[in-house]
């Protein structure tokens, strides 16, 4: 255990990239947004009010720190593997800590965002009807809000796990394949929906489940992308 939370000390090591710039990229953003609102308002007869609020409630612009995270976790491993592994760190411990340091800034981050979605509830959209953290599918209750981030952050750093993994032993013909591999499995299933006809099947199975259900089922991906990274890794091995 106590080398595995030296892994942890490790990615921590410089908290600017993976905790401080990422929210005061999502600060930024926020002060965007209420500018765009706020001008966007001050320009709307009060007839049309309550069409361009509910309008509002459409913003995809909190999900850009998924995508960063996902870009962390890459740069995470492919930086600091070679380096542990240097200092005798075995490759089991190695990802063991890794894990725990995702699984914990998942947890850091998804927090944080449910306490904005709260504020946003308490203030009415940031006093101007918008909404950036309690859009529609991060669900209505608090604790629905704070699985779906997490879960989500789960995901992408799962995927960025599995990628790095495969960038460390394979470099870019490992990733060329990786993803050429993926397209041919999304394609192939599109392609057998539609040949089967089984589009609105699919498409009922995930309204059924609704947002918090899809995220759950989500979970199972990323699980197998951590394990599939782990395999990967265990046999990568480091190059200058």
């Amino acid at each position: 255990m106590n080398r595995i939370t030296r892994v942890v000390r490790l990615h921590l090591t410089n908290p600017w990239t993976t905790i401080i710039l990422p929210w005061m990229i999502m600060g930024i953003i926020l002060l965007g947004n209420l500018a765009i609102w706020a001008i966007v308002l001050a320009n709307t007869p009060d007839a049309d009010i309550a069409d361009v609020r509910e309008g509002l409630g459409y913003s995809g612009a909190s999900t850009y720190i998924f995508v960063y995270i996902m870009v962390v976790a890459v740069q995470a491993i492919s930086v600091t593997f070679p380096f542990a592994l240097g200092y005798g760190v075995t490759r089991r411990d190695y990802y063991l800590g890794t894990a725990l340091t995702f699984v914990g800034l998942s947890a850091m981050f998804s927090i944080g965002l449910t306490i904005l979605a709260a504020i946003e509830d308490a203030t009415n959209g940031w006093g101007l009807g918008g909404r950036m953290f309690t859009t529609f599918y991060y669900g209505d209750q608090w604790f629905q809000r704070l699985f779906i981030y997490f879960a989500a952050f789960m995901f992408f750093f799962s995927i960025g796990m599995a990628a790095a993994s495969i960038w460390v032993r394979w470099k870019a013909n490992g990733l060329i394949g990786f993803f050429v591999g993926l397209g041919v499995i999304v394609i192939g299933g599109a392609a057998l929906l539609t040949v089967t006809q089984n589009w609105p099947a699919f498409g009922a199975f995930f309204a059924n489940a609704g947002f918090v259900g899809s995220f759950a089922w989500s979970l199972v991906v990323s699980a197998v992308a951590a394990v599939g990274g782990f395999f990967v890794l265990r046999r990568a091995t480091p190059k200058s």
